[in-house]
């Protein structure tokens, strides 16, 4: 590798686009954001996402990341970063689809450098919006689903994931059922990750087994679409997806117009991209390693890991992916992460720092005082019909109660609906947004009763797209590269942010009367599957008297 060779990752999320330029000698070099509310207001979108008269369907149109794509490699050029690029990928917010018309193809290889890539890309829609991850309009269709493929445990062993709103399949099928006409005129349905890789590309890109996966319609031991699933989703979906890779594939190089538009040197190579969560798996250096789990405090929580083989657990609950390694990651989504703690921080007029000294300021345990934040329409537990549950004699007006309960009910899902990966982490990688605030880890420690470290680059979707275009350029032209080499080069955890957990707050959670208990009384009591959970309220306080 030349010492001037840099990487570029292209993070795509819901609410910006995050440009990542890394040395694997000397770490990141650069990095820019764009955030879609304020800099393409025209759109109309709060939290990346435009208004909608119904709660379930959540639609972006993909021009304004296609605007957002164009201003970001402008930028990149201006300050002379373009052409100092060896390998270039994409990561991309999962499970969104985007529908492409027969000109799409022709399109996109015959691109004018003179011109700006939205105008030049227009037409190609079969559909001029796209379902993205918020979407939970498509249950009959995830019924549909599962009873053509004989049940949620069927569906689970085959495709990692209950047939789920969200993905693709169901949302294929929504739109063939819907608009047949317009699922006729499409020749290409792409995931986000796809699309954004196939601008670079100038032709079709194929789709990384990261994102694959979260689809409904992939085998997850064969690593290929499965033919049932694609049945059961819409006819003919074959001809129309990309073929599904399950490495860090080197698919090609620029097209001619980003190398002249945007001064990419013609040979800079584009590697396939990937959902934003396997992406993460590698920007946080856990690739390989199945001791270490990561929490993202983003727009949605997650909570995934490394998975040294793929297990056979009937569930109806998180997720299985693919890895740039060929093996698989798990995977549990929370929506209501970031936006409903800005509910909170927002409703009692705090700035995130009165958020965090309220937080530490009010007892773990919250006197037994619990919260179900479901702002919106929750994927874990499924729930689809948005409202905030109160037990426990939590007032709404209560700044410091509240604050209390979503921080702890948010890290108390995450450890009761990660119990079925089967291993408890000895350590935690926080990452995102919500890293930055220390009350929030407190929590997480606490609950988890395991060290939580945060990470020097917050954005670690952007940092392991870089970390996947520099894993396949060196390995292909040398000296080769493992995995733990690379990333111990660039992946840095921040210095002196471990939060240890408090034994005497872990033990509120955890007694047999503990916090736990009342958290899962209280959330099968509001999906219908259990009793009113104030006896274990009292037995709570009674255990707890000073909590």
């Amino acid at each position: 590798m030349l010492k001037e060779d840099w990487f570029l990752g292209l993070d795509l999320s819901t609410q910006s686009l995050t440009a990542m330029v890394v040395s694997p000698e000397s770490g990141v070099v650069r990095q820019l954001s764009i955030h879609f509310d304020q800099d393409y207001p025209g759109y109309g979108t709060h939290g990346g996402i435009p208004p909608s008269h119904d709660p379930l369907r959540v639609h972006v149109d993909p021009l304004m990341w296609v605007e957002a794509l164009d201003d970001m490699l402008s930028l990149l050029r201006r300050e002379g970063f373009t052409g100092r690029i060896a390998a270039v990928a994409v990561s991309a917010q999962q499970h969104g689809t985007v529908y492409l018309n027969r000109l799409a193809e022709t399109a996109l290889a015959g691109l004018n450098p003179a011109n700006a890539l939205a105008p030049g890309i227009a037409g190609i829609f079969s559909r001029k919006s796209c379902p993205i991850w918020m979407d939970s309009s498509t249950g009959r269709e995830c019924n549909e689903i599962t009873a053509a493929l004989g049940g949620d445990a069927a569906v689970t062993r085959l495709t990692g994931s209950v047939a789920t709103e969200r993905f693709a399949g169901p949302q294929i099928r929504k739109f063939h059922k819907a608009e047949p006409e317009a699922y006729s005129r499409t020749a290409h349905i792409a995931l986000v990750s796809s699309f954004a890789t196939s601008l670079l590309a100038g032709g079709f890109a194929p789709v990384d087994a990261g994102d694959g996966f979260g689809t409904n319609l992939a085998d997850i031991r064969s690593g290929t679409w499965s033919q049932a699933a694609m049945d059961a989703a819409a006819p003919g979906l074959h001809q129309r997806l990309p073929r599904l890779t399950v490495r860090d594939e080197r698919i090609g190089r620029v097209s001619p117009y980003m190398a002249e538009r945007f001064g990419f040197r013609p040979e800079t190579e584009v590697v396939v991209g990937s959902g934003d969560n396997p992406c993460s798996l590698a920007g946080l250096g856990l690739i390989g390693n199945p001791n270490l789990h990561a929490v993202s405090l983003g727009t949605s929580d997650t909570c995934f890991g490394y998975m040294a083989q793929i297990p056979d657990v009937a569930r109806t609950e998180g997720h299985i992916f693919g890895t740039a390694d060929g093996q698989a990651m798990f995977l549990i989504c929370f929506k209501n992460g970031s936006l409903a703690r800005e509910r909170i921080k927002d409703d009692f007029g705090l700035g995130w720092e009165g958020f965090s000294r309220i937080l530490m300021e009010t007892p773990p345990g919250n006197r037994g005082r619990v919260m179900l934040p479901y702002f919106m329409p929750e994927i874990t537990p499924r729930v689809l019909k948005a409202g905030v549950r109160r037990f426990g004699g939590l007032a709404a007006g209560d700044a410091a109660g509240n604050v209390r309960a979503v921080a702890e009910a948010q890290a108390m899902g995450i450890y009761l609906h990660s119990a079925w990966v089967g291993k408890r982490p000895g350590r935690i990688l926080v990452t995102a947004g919500g890293s930055e605030n220390r009350g929030l880890l407190t929590v997480l420690a606490d609950v988890f009763e395991a060290e939580v470290q945060t990470m020097e680059v917050k954005e670690s979707a952007a940092l392991g797209a870089a970390l996947r275009a520099a894993h396949a350029w060196l390995n292909a032209h040398g000296p080769p590269a493992g995995w733990d080499k690379l990333c111990g080069a660039v992946v840095k955890t921040g210095a002196g942010r471990i939060v240890k957990p408090s034994a005497e707050a872990s033990r509120r959670y955890h007694a047999p009367n503990g916090l736990l208990a009342v958290y899962a009384a209280c959330e099968r009591f509001s999906l219908g599957r259990g009793p009113d959970p104030d006896e274990k309220i009292k037995a709570f306080r009674k255990t707890f008297p000073a909590a």
